[in-house]
């Protein structure tokens, strides 16, 4: 049963130099319902595999011409074959070559023959997961599709998010933060807003002051956009920056008024660089600041205990390094 909904069986692929082992499992595999293709282990196995995107590999540890961990360990560093389910078969099932196939990445491994009620379950498991994450990973890609649109509804400068990538990846990496940390303030700066989608257009565009329910309306975009980018499992600090990006250190902010060091450590760097980034940046109801006037109203911010003080004097002692060498 496909919970995606795919109306194409699942295809994999048997990779055996033995004719009597590969026709087994090529046998027991179409009974059950998938498309499946066999390799005999003396062609290249890469070439196949990019030729007919298996959903799942089964492959022979020790073949002719080739070793079955060494196979896999290719498969794995190569960023087009990567993510496609990879199950070592052996004869020898000892625990040195359950180890192997973990050290080269393997999903799974079991022995021969191979039992039907051992190997369809982790068949089905492993092709399910691999479907679960094209899921999430079409899921991205659409909302990063709406936040172009909303880019655009509100004619924000394209170029703004190139400096916020640019800039985000600089002070991440000045902070020391780590290689996934600075990638999710990429990611939400992409995303942050895309709860606006929920938000009319009379009041996200007016003009003049906003009334008290204007202003509890547009607050709601952080929960609507926490709860539309909660499907990104692989990337849950996104949906902690866009919910917090907006919370004060003196508790004032919104939606949950945390206090401190209660705000997650990337909302708050990612609300430094948005920060910035809209006061040096022009709207249609706002001129652009400077940077040195900008850094002026966020030291300003933060005497007023809005801001994690230490942080933004981080940040203006990052800016200013990054302007004395411009």
């Amino acid at each position: 049963m496909d919970i995606f909904g795919s109306s194409e069986p699942a295809k994999i692929l048997v990779v055996d130099d033995h004719p009597f082992s590969r026709v087994m499992a090529v046998d027991l595999l179409i009974k059950e319902g998938y498309n499946v293709l066999d390799h005999e282990g003396i062609s290249d196995v890469l070439t196949t595999v990019l030729a007919t995107s298996p959903d799942l590999i089964l492959m022979d540890i020790k073949m002719p011409q080739y070793n079955g961990f060494e196979v896999c360990q290719r498969l794995k560093e190569d960023k087009r074959t990567r993510s496609i389910p990879i199950v070592l078969m052996s004869v020898d099932d000892d625990n040195q070559s359950r180890l192997k196939s973990q050290e080269v990445k393997a999903d799974g491994f079991m022995s021969k023959p191979l039992e039907r009620m051992v190997i369809l379950p982790e068949v089905e498991l492993l092709i399910q997961r691999k479907r679960l994450y094209e899921w999430l990973e079409q899921i991205q890609q659409v909302l990063f599709l709406i936040s172009k649109a909303i880019e655009k509804r509100y004619a924000v400068d394209e170029t703004s998010c190139i400096r916020f990538d640019q800039l985000a990846q600089e002070f991440g990496t000045y902070l020391n933060l780590t290689p996934v940390e600075i990638s999710d303030l990429i990611l939400a700066s992409h995303l942050h807003d895309i709860g606006t989608v929920a938000i009319p257009d009379a009041v996200m565009m007016k003009q003049g002051k906003l009334n008290e329910y204007e202003r509890e309306l547009i607050k709601q975009h952080v929960l609507i956009g926490e709860e539309i980018c909660r499907p990104m499992q692989n990337r849950r600090g996104i949906a902690q920056i866009i919910r917090h990006h907006h919370e004060r250190w003196d508790g004032s902010g919104y939606p949950d008024g945390l206090v401190g060091e209660t705000i997650p450590k990337l909302a708050q760097v990612f609300q430094i660089l948005d920060i910035y980034e809209a006061l040096t940046s022009q709207r249609p109801y706002k001129q652009a600041f400077s940077p040195q006037e900008a850094l002026k109203i966020m030291t300003e911010e933060a005497e007023k205990g809005w801001r994690n003080r230490e942080l933004v004097q981080n940040f203006v002692d990052f800016m200013e390094k990054i302007q004395g060498k411009a």
